[in-house]
């Protein structure tokens, strides 16, 4: 690398203040299955490792904001059009919810049914965006059989039941009470001696990822009410 160049390091201020003008776009509403902190952690190492490729006599900003509009493209098709009706890349789909075999997209398909059985409740939980950003992603959606502040309650009262002390203690404080993960380690008591890290960070991360198994397990079992 050229000594006029800049390093990634060197930038990561200005790069981050361009992530975080996505945060408030990033819209969760029923369960946090990946946060913004995940988000962010993610554009950041994709945007080093495409760092090579960034001319710098141009403006860093405008290059910056499209591989971080590439990557939440990237994001959502993987957490979210992966359990996208099979109908949308049929071609007997008609416009709307048209069906030029069944007349209309429903369980009279086999391939439908299927997907109504094992991915329906995955599909219409697992990503809720905000309609401004993705609009195409939402007009897919099958959203008149599902009630999301019922379905979340429903999340609610099967974790209460199942999880550990200190998982379900996480739990509400982040996912009912709605508080971050920095204000719900400081309730918890965790702390750490790392050097720029936050308190509980290593307990943190497990109790989110027993807690995020879990609920999957229970709602793609059926054994939650998701309508």
């Amino acid at each position: 690398m050229s000594k006029n160049k800049s390093k990634f390091e060197e930038k990561i201020s200005e790069i981050d203040q361009e992530i975080y003008k996505r945060k408030n776009k990033w819209n969760l509403t029923a369960l946090a299955w990946m946060d913004f902190n995940d988000v962010s952690q993610i554009l950041r190492i994709h945007i080093n490792n495409k760092w090579a490729l960034y001319d710098q006599k141009q403006p860093l900003a405008p290059w910056v904001n499209r591989i971080i509009s590439n990557q939440i493209k990237n994001l959502i098709r993987n957490n979210y059009g992966n359990y996208s009706r099979p109908c949308l890349k049929c071609s007997a789909a008609e416009g709307e919810d048209l069906c030029k075999i069944y007349g209309k997209q429903c369980g009279s398909c086999s391939i439908y049914k299927k997907w109504e059985k094992r991915k329906k409740s995955a599909y219409d939980i697992k990503l809720p965006v905000a309609l401004e950003n993705h609009t195409q992603e939402v007009h897919n959606m099958v959203h008149d059989n599902i009630n999301i502040e019922k379905s979340a309650e429903n999340i609610h009262n099967k974790m209460s039941k199942i999880l550990k002390l200190s998982e379900w203690k996480f739990y509400e404080l982040v996912y009912v009470q709605h508080k971050t993960e920095e204000e719900a380690a400081k309730i918890m008591g965790y702390r750490t001696t790392e050097k720029n890290r936050s308190a509980g960070y290593k307990q943190i991360k497990n109790l989110k990822k027993s807690i995020i198994q879990k609920v999957k397990k229970y709602i793609y079992s059926g054994e939650i009410d998701m309508r």
